[in-house]
């Protein structure tokens, strides 16, 4: 019996051998089975998986393009870019953020606690603080925090100051244009951003040799040349400050343009603003280009254009003579003259030189035949919208551009009272360089060129792009009747030079112009007795006008008489002097 309980005891072990043998083979082979279906299987989910947690994608930003103006022969910049650093935190990585935001306050100051809510936020991108120095950048990275890096960053800076800044305008801290040419160019500026996904190691740090890296470059922005002197920018901004301060007025601006293209040459507003500060200006209206975007009721200087719109229709002539009232009477409201009101016969160089309000009124009685009447308004309002293009934006490279109101001839009440009032520059709104170009188009021969501030786009690759002078219309006013417009113009300026405070003017030059005095109008209705608006439009040349030179000044508080004439012709005078003398103006040959 023993020998067989003996034989049945070894075939149990062999059984239970046997059994946990092929327990084993089935465990290893699920093992198996699973380490294939993971690394064969399920290999590209998971190294997806993996890439996850270390692939990032970092969007290179690329160069912004510079600005660059005239200064006499040569080119010189007046916005540039300047690489500071951004301070970024990858909260994945930062297992200690208490001791790391710490860290970060020594090196570039702040708010600790600030600094630890960004470090412990549900992200992958948070910023700790923008424009540090590379000295900054280099302590940062020395640390090796984990998490915490610095990407260089172009911003912009001024080798001029203050100049020109409203023409320009800023780029705020994302990148982006505001105001001037830096927002109305702001795609041709900015370029094409690049991009790099990396693979990083434990402290989010690129490597960069990783074959996993995908880089695709950033395109600089172009190269903008401004068609500025800056010589002549820094003379009329000095001069217009000049004028402002002395005669205690709110603001003031200022316009110098090529009277034959358009080329904006100068042009300025006062008070103005550093760029560089930009964040430190509590008065937003300080960043407007008030020459482009203000418009407003600009007054006597108006009588110009209603003049040379009478001498092109064939209606008046420069050496026509009439008898004025003293006062006309028009849908029950009384128009009549300032200064020098008296009844009796005039000239129509009588209402350039007295600027007469009643003289500009019968010029407009003349287009409709005799009275202010529907073909008087529609024939006006003709030359104004289509020939002089008020009403709408010029297309000049600024932002915020304004477009004036000229008002309908067959719409509303006291339609005649209202075209009346327009003939001498009040009742319809125009922006200083809306007139400057209005002014050049009806003093060089009848040709309306789009004002531009732009004269060529450099490529990054060096090639240029010249920008061309647009003609918007060619027959603006007749030859002649431009002819003795200027004859007009001159006459005034030599008649009233003792007014407007100058005492000579040189006689191998053509100096043309004339004042605007215009009260300002109340928000609450009617205007302000007591606040004009200062204006001089005017041109400088030798045998035919050079520079158009348009001049506000508002709300002077200092002066003794007409706002025009004492507040806003000393400027324009000074201005073309200084052309003269520094500028190269041709004189006579006649």
């Amino acid at each position: 019996m023993r020998p067989k309980q003996q034989n049945q005891s070894v075939s149990n072990t062999l059984s239970r051998v046997k059994f946990w043998y092929a327990c084993l083979l089935v465990i290893a082979g699920i093992f198996l089975i699973r380490l294939f279906y993971l690394q064969v299987i399920r290999h590209s989910y998971y190294q997806q998986a993996a890439l996850r947690g270390q692939l990032k994608q970092y969007e290179i930003q690329p160069e912004r393009g510079t600005i660059i103006a005239h200064n006499g022969t040569e080119t010189t910049p007046i916005v540039l870019n300047q690489t500071l650093y951004t301070l970024y935190a990858d909260p994945k990585f930062i297992k200690d953020a208490p001791n790391t935001a710490q860290a970060v306050q020594k090196v570039i100051g702040g708010d600790t606690k600030g600094y630890k809510t960004k470090m412990t936020a549900n992200s992958r991108y948070e910023i700790l603080g923008k424009k540090l120095s590379k000295q900054q950048s280099d302590v940062i990275r020395a640390l090796k925090l984990k998490g915490i890096g610095t990407q260089p960053t172009n911003y912009r800076t001024y080798p001029q100051g203050q100049l020109a800044a409203q023409v320009l305008g800023f780029v705020n801290d994302e990148g982006d244009g505001q105001y001037g040419i830096e927002q109305v160019l702001n795609n041709q500026l900015k370029g094409k951003a690049g991009s790099l996904k990396a693979i990083t190691d434990a402290q989010g740090v690129p490597l960069a040799a990783n074959k996993e890296n995908v880089v695709v470059n950033p395109e600089p922005g172009k190269k903008i040349l401004l068609t500025l002197d800056l010589g002549m920018q820094q003379q009329l901004e000095d001069i217009l400050k000049k004028q402002i301060d002395e005669t205690k007025a709110s603001s003031g601006s200022a316009l110098i343009m090529d009277a034959n293209t358009g080329a904006i040459k100068a042009m300025s507003n006062y008070p103005t603003f550093n760029p560089a500060d930009f964040s430190k200006v509590e008065n937003q209206s300080l960043f407007r280009n008030a020459v482009v975007t203000d418009a407003f009721e600009v007054g006597s200087i108006m009588k110009t254009l209603t003049a040379v719109s009478a001498f092109d229709q064939g209606v008046v002539s420069k050496d026509s003579t009439y008898y004025d009232p003293g006062e006309y009477v028009i849908d029950g409201s009384t128009i009549t003259n300032t200064e020098y009101g008296g009844a009796g016969t005039k000239s129509i160089a009588d209402i350039f030189r007295l600027s007469l309000n009643t003289g500009a009124t019968w010029m407009l009685t003349q287009m409709g035949g005799g009275q202010i009447n529907q073909k008087a308004r529609e024939t006006w309002h003709d030359y104004l919208t289509n020939h002089y293009q008020f009403g709408k934006p010029t297309g000049v490279e600024q932002s915020n551009e304004g477009a004036g109101l000229v008002p309908d001839p067959n719409k509303g009440f006291g339609l005649n009272l209202q075209y009346a009032n327009t003939a001498f520059g009040q009742g319809q709104t125009e922006t200083v360089l809306q007139m400057g170009a209005a002014i050049a188009s009806a003093v060089n021969g009848g040709t309306y060129y789009k004002p531009r501030l732009v004269d060529a786009y450099i490529q990054p690759d060096g090639s240029i792009k010249n920008t061309d002078t647009v003609i918007v219309r060619k027959d603006v006013v007749s030859k002649h009747a431009s002819q003795d417009l200027r004859e007009l113009m001159e006459l005034t300026a030599q008649k009233n030079k003792l007014v407007y405070g100058t005492r000579t003017l040189r006689d191998e030059y053509a100096y043309g112009g004339k004042t605007g005095t215009a009260q300002i109008s109340n928000p609450a209705g009617g205007y302000y007795d007591n606040q004009f608006e200062g204006t001089f439009l005017g041109y400088i040349g030798g045998d035919m006008p050079e520079y158009v030179i348009v001049v506000r000044v508002t709300n002077a508080r200092k002066i003794s008489g007409f706002a025009g004439s004492k507040a806003a012709a000393p400027v324009f005078f000074s201005l073309a002097d200084m052309l003269i003398n520094n500028f190269g103006v041709k004189p006579k040959t006649k």
